[in-house]
């Protein structure tokens, strides 16, 4: 056991390195350097409780002893991995993501020090009275850590809309790391309890799972930093807070509804567009759409949504259509001259999309 805590130990050590050392540019702006300070903050936190159960020798001491270490280091690290991960998806935290992780870590140690004071024995002596308050504050942790990841799932549902509500195409893709991620950090934080209260083999066999999603959490972040992904996530929600605003200048009501004027508005706009085959170009974001229809993007969005889709399916569909029209009037035309003539971005695309659509591959659908 000793070897795994001055394992996990070193490799906190060089996870936070990792993290100081990555380039200016991947974390110029404010709510990647906020998430990467937590992070290193997150793996300091956890490289001391390592330190600690290794120079005291907790676990020799017996389970509750190490469990009072484990408690008090794991939840503020996880508390603050939970805000890390919040700032990459919106950019900021609300007070109250901030102040649960804060209370809950406060309640913990409330309850371990109020049982060794209630049981008048030292801190680390085996009590029922501190085995109660261990239990309890486990719970408390779980709560936390469910809190969290509900957060951190609402706002990826968000991210996706967002995405498919301004590209032209799928792009839940360059979601795929930050889901991964959320799921290991809720495996993770299952996975506490049996950290803190077994031994033995079956400890160190969830003291490496333990180590393999933490370091796939921070080197996740690192890469993503310093890929194209960031920088398209952040585009379309640059893009989806400005259309806010401008709804919000523009509709004094406010009442996310769109009135008839508009709406026939909309349609003349799209109806036109549509005829010089403006949806057959590929790479369209939704506000170029906006500005060749000559109408406000705040306009189209709204329409979309009281339409109940988003841009990038809209268009998908509006796609596939053209690609129905083009198979059967020119049977001899390639996958490849159709995705390119219709707009999709490649011809595995245009083929996954063709398929989802209507339940059979494009020949298929011709020799239908």
């Amino acid at each position: 056991m000793r070897l795994i805590q001055f394992t996990a130990l070193v490799l906190m050590t060089l996870l936070a390195m990792k993290l100081l050392i990555l380039p200016r540019r991947a974390v110029s702006s404010y709510a990647v350097s906020k998430a990467r300070w937590l992070m290193v903050g997150s793996t300091g936190v956890l490289g001391t409780q390592f330190l600690l159960q290794f120079m005291l020798g907790l676990r020799d001491l017996g389970v509750t002893q190490a469990a009072i270490i484990n408690l008090a280091m794991f939840l503020p690290c996880s508390w603050m991995m939970g805000l890390a991960v919040l700032f990459m998806q919106k950019g900021y935290v609300t007070k109250k993501d901030k102040y649960i992780g804060l209370i809950a870590w406060g309640l913990v140690l409330a309850l371990l020090s109020g049982a060794a004071i209630i049981d008048g024995q030292p801190l680390l002596c085996d009590t029922p009275e501190l085995r109660g308050a261990e239990m309890a504050g486990s719970a408390i942790y779980l709560a936390m850590q469910g809190y969290y990841t509900w957060r951190h799932l609402t706002n990826l549902r968000a991210m996706r809309q967002t995405l498919a509500n301004y590209y032209d195409h799928d792009m839940g893709g360059l979601l795929n790391g930050i889901q991964l991620s959320i799921f290991s950090l809720a495996i993770m934080a299952l996975m506490i309890p049996l950290l803190i209260y077994t031994s033995g083999p079956i400890l160190a066999f969830f003291c490496i799972v333990a180590f393999f999603g933490f370091f796939y959490l921070v080197d996740s972040f690192c890469l993503y930093t310093v890929s194209s992904s960031h920088t398209s996530i952040m585009e379309a929600e640059q893009n989806e807070l400005e259309m806010e605003i401008e709804e919000s200048s523009e509709n004094e009501n406010n009442n996310n509804t769109i009135s008839d004027d508009n709406l026939l508005r909309v349609e003349h706009a799209v109806e036109k567009w549509m005829a010089t085959g403006g949806h057959l170009r590929s790479g369209l974001k939704l506000p170029n759409a906006a500005e060749e229809m000559q109408i406000p993007r705040y306009l189209l969005s709204m329409w979309l949504k009281q339409m109940g889709t988003h841009y990038s399916e809209w268009l998908n569909d509006l796609r596939i259509d053209e690609a129905k029209r083009i198979i059967k009037e020119y049977p001899d035309w390639s996958n490849e001259a159709i995705a390119q003539h219709c707009g999709f971005s490649d011809r595995c695309y245009f083929q996954k999309k063709f398929k989802e659509n209507t339940g059979m591959t494009p020949a298929q659908f011709l020799g239908d």
